[in-house]
């Protein structure tokens, strides 16, 4: 948003993207390096010992990221034992912008180095707190014209986090609900059993159910689609070793698309449906006993839900889509006090 609708970045905020950058790239290569003993592989290279031996020797606080760091992040990185490790990541917990940075070390290790918008969309910081952003929107004339005022909160998906999300729960219009779909062969970090996908399902299942989102419209952002398109066509993983009922799922023609993997079509369409399923469940009120002389409310209002294909490092993709959905958000703006849209 920040980038679509508000002036980009400042260079201060570059330089905090920069070394949120270098922290990506010693935790990916940390945890690859790690992963080297869990999965009994050995390197490749000999002389890349001393390297691992540097590698596991880090102590990341206050690390200040000194040339021999790059030089032996490199070295490992080209190695064919660590790429061995990589192949595998669904059976750890890999910061999922790894590849992206280890790429790009020569670059990033450059004392003047400066993030493009890509290596900002891709680098990753853990949301520990809530995070508020505003911008205008403009009407499009046939809704009326003039502008819209967003505001838009970022609340943290970890468990740890989830207690804050009903502090900006009241009069919120729309929620903007964002499922990694690459992580269906991932578990999550809290107990490293419960599967990723499993989990996002059982949160939107809970949001869906809260009475305090009955009014709030919902977006389904499934997300990371370029991820998971490589995981479905090089078959590394099937999402059937996860999900059996996978096996049964037939595609429908309006979903098929002859530009596009078969395999994967199926895919995301199995994982949209089941976000769709879910939204098409009667919420019924619960039942509780009431003072007399009140009357119980009605059961929750007609809701809409509505799926998109992400990729959020793709700027003209996530434009596309917010177009849909500002136009989505006033239309709801505009019928609330009675004009006609249809």
């Amino acid at each position: 948003m920040k980038i679509l609708h508000i002036s980009g970045f400042s260079p201060e905020e570059k330089r905090e993207k920069a070394q949120d950058i270098r922290n990506n790239i010693m935790e990916g290569i940390t945890t690859l390096t790690r992963n080297l003993d869990e999965l009994n592989i050995e390197l490749e290279q000999e002389e890349n010992q001393e390297a691992k031996d540097y590698i596991l020797s880090i102590d990341p606080e206050n690390f200040n990221f000194p040339e021999e760091f790059y030089v032996y992040t490199m070295q490992l990185w080209s190695d064919a034992g660590i790429q061995e490790v990589y192949s595998q990541q669904h059976r750890f917990q890999l910061i999922d912008c790894a590849k992206y940075f280890l790429d790009k070390v020569d670059v990033v290790k450059q004392p003047d180095y400066e993030p493009t918008i890509q290596d900002i969309l891709h680098s990753r910081r853990r949301t520990t707190d809530i995070q508020k952003i505003e911008f205008e929107v403009k009407v499009p004339k046939k809704y009326g014209g003039g502008s819209l005022n967003f505001w838009m909160y970022d609340v943290g998906g970890q468990r740890g986090e989830r207690k804050k999300w009903i502090q900006v729960f009241d009069g919120i219009q729309a929620v903007l609900f964002l499922v990694s779909t690459s992580c269906f062969d991932l578990v999550i970090r809290e107990d490293e059993e419960t599967n990723r996908l499993q989990e996002s399902i059982n949160i939107f299942r809970s949001m869906w159910n809260s009475r305090f989102l009955k009014y709030s419209g919902f977006i389904v952002f499934l997300n990371k689609q370029d991820i998971l398109k490589e995981k479905v066509t090089h078959g590394r993983t099937r999402i059937a070793e996860y999900f059996p009922e996978y096996n049964n799922y037939k595609l429908l023609s309006k979903d098929r698309d002859s530009q596009e993997n078969e395999e994967y079509l199926r895919a995301r369409c199995f994982i949209r449906d089941k976000f769709i399923d879910i939204s098409k469940q009667v919420v019924k009120r619960e039942g509780r006993r009431l003072a007399p002389g009140l009357q119980p409310q009605d059961d929750w209002p007609a809701r809409e839900c509505y799926c998109h294909f992400t990729t959020a490092t793709d700027t003209n993709n996530v434009r596309i889509v917010f177009e849909d959905v500002h136009n989505m958000i006033i239309m709801w703006n505009l019928s609330e006090i009675g004009v006609n849209v249809s």
